[in-house]
């Protein structure tokens, strides 16, 4: 049989009913439909009374269920496929031989739906995309061999990407471990670095540009942001809109991706300056994320910081007292709601003396200004006026 030159035959050759794929010519979702059709499951056959039985979990079994993401079926509906029963019976073999217990398993499989979830969604962006810049381009038969590779591409991707990731997170699990214990005395055996940076005045951008410029921004700020965090060894935590949060167990590399968030962020003329916050002390690791009083300190002091500046908590400035790569100032004592009093000190590279701290914040203040009117005017002139850079002075 040829090779289908066009989604219609293609479709065709599938064997998707006729109806079905002229509802979905007429919408204009045939590419999706077949990128549906090819990735679907087998014809459900069990329900979920039967997997629970089946796979051993028992009830539990409709918890991982909706753990995974998916939505949880009336009882009796056969919906369950053979590929469905398989991963449930995994899971609970797993549980039966104690390889991991039901919370931990719990955690594991909701960030894995989680995570599964928004690759899916990428993916499926990224083939939309694709088919329609090559049929409006008259390249049909182009659009259905890059739907065909790019489908089964994307798990060996995911299986390599989670390889790299299971040994770097080993790799700083031993890091941290050692320097708790080191003659640095960090502060409690899974004390690590935590820091938050975020896009100064983006509130007040977002509402002034049009979608495709502020995804452009989004996009430019991610990028720079795993770009420096993972120069530096450390980890994204999450991403949180216009708001990055990272981990590192080295004090000093933390510091070092403040520093490098605030000078590329300062450079670029895409993006507005970032504010940035770091605190040193123990956290409460779960599902990927951190918890606990280090974080919410962070957080404030990101909060705290004006634009082009990097706030750091006592801890890390007596972590690196001899570390002559960087310029302390010391602020103000604060009394944080739900903290209590706090010592902060601005940091700058040693060698960024040109200016005093204060001169530092208008001239900053000043830049940011322009480029935020700037990427305003872009799209809508009228109301570059009304943008104003956010940040509160600290000296």
């Amino acid at each position: 049989m040829a090779r289908p030159r066009s989604l219609r035959e293609y479709a065709e050759a599938m064997g998707i009913a006729a109806p079905e794929l002229a509802s979905a010519e007429a919408d204009g979702t045939l590419g999706l439909l077949i990128v549906e059709q090819t990735m679907a499951a087998e014809q459900g056959r069990y329900t979920a009374e039967e997997v629970a039985e089946r796979s051993g979990l028992g009830p539990d079994a409709r918890r991982f269920w909706r753990a995974l993401g998916f939505p949880e079926p009336e009882s009796g509906e056969r919906v369950f496929s053979e590929a469905d029963l398989e991963a449930m019976e995994l899971l609970g073999t797993m549980l039966r031989l104690e390889l991991l217990d039901d919370v931990l398993a719990l955690q594991l499989v909701r960030v894995m739906g989680s995570a599964m979830q928004r690759v899916a969604q990428s993916q499926i962006d990224a083939i939309e995309a694709r088919i329609d810049a090559d049929v409006q381009g008259e390249g049909e038969a182009l659009a259905v061999e890059r739907a065909r590779m790019l489908l089964p591409t994307v798990p060996r991707m995911l299986e390599y990407t989670w390889r790299r990731h299971l040994e770097s997170a080993a790799r700083r699990r031993m890091v941290r471990e050692h320097l708790a214990t080191d003659e640095r005395g960090l502060v409690g055996q899974h004390a690590r670095a935590v820091g938050f940076a975020d896009l100064v005045n983006f509130v007040s951008l977002s509402q002034e540009v049009d979608d495709a410029t502020l995804a452009a921004i989004v996009d430019r700020f991610e990028t720079i942001a795993y770009d420096i965090v993972g120069r530096h060894r450390g980890r994204v935590v999450k991403m949180i809109g216009d708001e990055v949060m990272f981990e590192v167990a080295d004090p000093a590399a933390a510091v070092e991706i403040g520093l490098g968030l605030a000078d590329a962020f300062h450079n670029d003329d895409m993006v507005s300056d970032v504010r940035v916050g770091i605190a040193l002390g123990p956290a409460l690791a779960r599902e990927g994320d951190l918890y606990g009083p280090t974080v919410n300190l962070a957080a404030r002091l990101e909060a705290m910081a004006y634009a082009g500046a990097v706030v750091v908590s006592d801890e890390v400035r007596k972590a690196l007292a001899g570390d002559a790569r960087f310029r302390w100032k010391t602020l103000r004592t604060r009394t944080l709601k739900h903290i209590g009093r706090v010592q902060v000190h601005n940091v700058r590279w040693a060698d960024d003396t040109n200016e005093s701290m204060a001169e530092r914040a208008r001239r900053r203040r000043g830049v940011l200004k322009v480029k935020v009117s700037d990427l305003v005017e872009k799209n809508l002139p009228t109301l570059a006026a009304t943008v104003r850079p956010g940040g509160d002075e600290e000296e």
